[in-house]
């Protein structure tokens, strides 16, 4: 049955006169530097959130001893997050054909019998199951989360993140497993005999080279057509792979990306309109109660801020108008140049961030405010009017929109 050409698992089976150890360890070089690469930026994503300092931050409950890599998210440089995440999804759309070409190079070992010929080889083997499948499932959910499309059961945050880990620990243990082989491989243009070669092979129809260039071609249409997200003008609209289900921004001054609308988050103009709204803020001096005219007769500051979403969009730096976050502090009984955390509520009746909390630095930072207007004009609604918060570096979901209240203290 092993040797029977019909089935694939014989090595008659697979006929392409490409695949073999040299192909195999050239595409491997690359994931094993992208791959790296996007655990790393997704690590520090993670980390961006600040999951530490409250369970409404943290959307991976029982990570243990996961989160040993936590840190306090700073504020500088303002960019520093649209950098890190404009990377990691870009890099990793850009990824999927070298991807896809790797395990088409060695499929035929997911077929091949006896599935275990030794105990060591029986640990190869589910390291390889571990690492197709977790390769697979990150990549899927990654490129779906990109596109808001989210069709996958349960919440995207804790299946990326302990897929992550799964994936990766798999990763590690075959690449030093293989290491060894792909360094002799690439010494070596001319292939050794193994199992991925065919002992029937096709007529070739074109080069490993060529494949390679086919596949660098792939990736490379694919990096054009993702990473013009990651800017404004022109150059977004080559970014045909960006996320697409958010609102229209339109034009003007509020005529920037838009991820969820007010429409989306199910905010009617009745509450916010200037009777109705009041921002409440509370601190150990008690409440207090503003509305939009008394917050804008408060002293005003000017930020210039991006917007950058863990999807990997991102705008340019917008000029932010409104109420520094440690002045309001101050409103409530907190000493300015020390400000504590601060838990932050939005109208928005929905959605998985429609609260957040940040640390006592982000609050600090002369450059976070209750936004009230952007680029000078009033905050649209798509944009949380009547206010929102802009932090440098924070990641767009924790720049709430559509703020109702405002809680400090340390959290």
């Amino acid at each position: 049955m092993r040797d029977d050409p019909r089935l694939p698992s014989s090595p008659g089976f697979w006929r392409s006169p490409l695949r073999g150890p040299w192909l195999t360890s050239v595409l491997g070089l690359v994931l094993l530097a992208g791959i790296t690469v996007l655990f790393v930026t997704g690590l520090v994503s993670y980390a961006a959130y600040n999951p530490g300092l409250s369970p409404v931050n943290d959307k991976t409950p029982d990570k243990g001893i996961l989160g040993f890599y936590l840190f306090s998210w700073p504020t500088h440089p303002h960019w520093l997050y649209r950098l890190n995440q404009g990377v990691h999804v870009t890099l990793g759309i850009t990824l999927i054909p070298v991807l896809l070409a790797k395990l088409w190079s060695v499929v035929p070992r997911l077929f091949a019998l006896p599935p275990a010929r030794s105990l060591a080889h029986a640990l190869e083997r589910i390291s390889l199951v571990l690492l197709v499948g977790g390769a697979l499932f990150e990549f899927v959910t990654g490129v779906l989360n990109v596109q808001l499309d989210y069709v996958f059961p349960g919440s995207f945050y804790p299946l990326h993140f302990y897929g992550a880990w799964v994936f990766f620990a798999a990763f590690v243990a075959h690449a030093l497993l293989k290491m060894p082989t792909v360094l002799r491989n690439l010494r070596h243009l001319r292939e050794e005999k193994d199992d991925l070669v065919t002992p029937r092979p096709a007529a070739p129809t074109v080069s490993r080279r060529g494949a390679l260039w086919f596949v660098g071609g792939g990736s490379l249409l694919l990096f054009a057509t993702t990473v013009g997200q990651n800017f404004d003008g022109l150059l977004r609209r080559t970014a045909l792979l960006a996320p697409h289900g958010g609102g229209e921004p339109g034009s003007g001054p509020n005529g920037f990306q838009i991820n969820k609308t007010a429409a989306y988050a199910g905010i009617s103009t009745a509450e916010t309109g200037e009777e109705a709204w009041r921002l409440v803020i509370t601190g150990p001096a008690g409440t207090v109660r503003l509305s939009r005219a008394q917050l804008a007769g408060l002293p005003l500051h000017s930020s210039a801020l991006p917007i950058a979403c863990v999807e990997g969009w991102s705008t340019s730096d917008q000029w932010w108008r409104g109420v520094r976050l440690r002045d309001l502090a101050a409103l409530v009984g907190y000493d300015a140049d020390d400000p504590p955390d601060v838990f932050v509520e939005s109208l928005q009746r929905r959605g998985a961030f429609r609260r957040a909390a940040l640390r006592a630095n982000q609050v600090a930072d002369p450059r976070s405010l209750l936004a009230l207007y952007v680029n000078g004009e009033e905050l649209s609604p798509d944009h949380g009017y009547p206010a929102r918060i802009i932090v440098p570096a924070a990641p767009g979901v924790l720049n709430t929109k559509w703020v109702a209240r405002m809680t400090f203290g340390d959290l």
